[in-house]
């Protein structure tokens, strides 16, 4: 009998901050830059109220991964995300994307001071040979902000599948969303491994409870770190490496006058499974 060689999966969560910059020094985050756009400086870093689009692009596509679950995307970004990573990807646009043309415009004016309220969306890339087959969109939380999940099903050439569910969950409470969501993404997987990731708004250490269930239920491990709300969760899969944060220095890139922008307030997350 052939043995074909397992199929590895190198997955990543990043949240984009609605593609703007966080430096590491806050007295660098001014009103006059965000009213002015005037760019603050300190010994190390910039914090540039621009926009940032081919930035974000560009360090995206230099990361290891198959898969990626990408939260708070500005709408307009999926072909130019999809684009420079060489990736195919899905959309669920989430919140304020009521006259979406008129807030992305306002948001390239002025990044920082439209900030979420351009609109979002939850985003989801695959690399070859990886291929989207389906996909399918489901309200989480209908208020005070919308909140969707992404769910796609990814084939590979031999015939595996693989299931992905991005979430980004309300701030306030999610435990009862988090496991309302994983029954709907368990259920509409049909068998097939499952990745439920992204933004959970949970941290282990703080709702233990909360994974406790979301394991007992529904077959879900693999929180990131105590301290995490971006996790990797995985249904069906062998864990190689287990999810992890990279160093927030994986996230800057050049500014100017060999100053660093430091890209999003959160630092990608990933991990890498088996698929069986």
């Amino acid at each position: 009998m052939t043995r074909h060689p397992p199929i590895v999966v190198r997955v990543v969560t990043w949240n984009l901050f609605h593609g703007r910059d966080d430096p590491p020094d806050p007295s660098l985050r001014t009103w006059r830059s965000r009213l002015l756009r005037i760019t603050e400086r300190s010994a190390t870093h910039e914090q540039v109220n621009r926009p940032l689009r081919e930035e974000f692009a560009a360090r995206l596509a230099t990361l290891a991964w198959d898969v990626a679950l990408l939260q708070e995307v500005p709408p307009g970004w999926l072909r130019p995300l999809a684009g420079a990573a060489r990736a195919s990807g899905a959309s669920a646009l989430t919140s304020r994307n009521f006259l979406h043309i008129a807030r992305a415009a306002l948001a390239r004016l002025n990044p920082d001071l439209v900030a979420s309220g351009e609109g979002g969306s939850n985003q989801v890339l695959a690399r070859p040979s990886w291929r989207i087959s389906r996909v399918a969109r489901r309200t989480t939380a209908p208020r005070p902000e919308r909140r969707r999940m992404l769910l796609v099903r990814l084939r590979e050439p031999g015939g595996a599948e693989l299931v992905v569910a991005n979430v980004h969950l309300s701030t306030r409470d999610p435990t009862d969303e988090a496991l309302a969501a994983a029954q709907y993404a368990v259920a509409w997987s049909d068998g097939a491994p499952l990745v439920f990731g992204g933004d959970l708004n949970l941290r282990p250490d703080r709702a233990p409870a909360a994974f406790a269930e979301l394991g007992a239920r529904h077959g879900l491990s693999g929180a990131t770190a105590p301290g995490a709300i971006d996790h990797l969760l995985v249904r069906g899969l062998v864990p190689l490496h287990e999810a992890e944060a990279f160093a927030p220095s994986a996230r800057e890139v050049p500014g100017s006058d060999g100053l660093a922008i430091r890209l999003s307030d959160h630092s990608p997350v990933a991990a890498t499974f088996e698929v069986r």
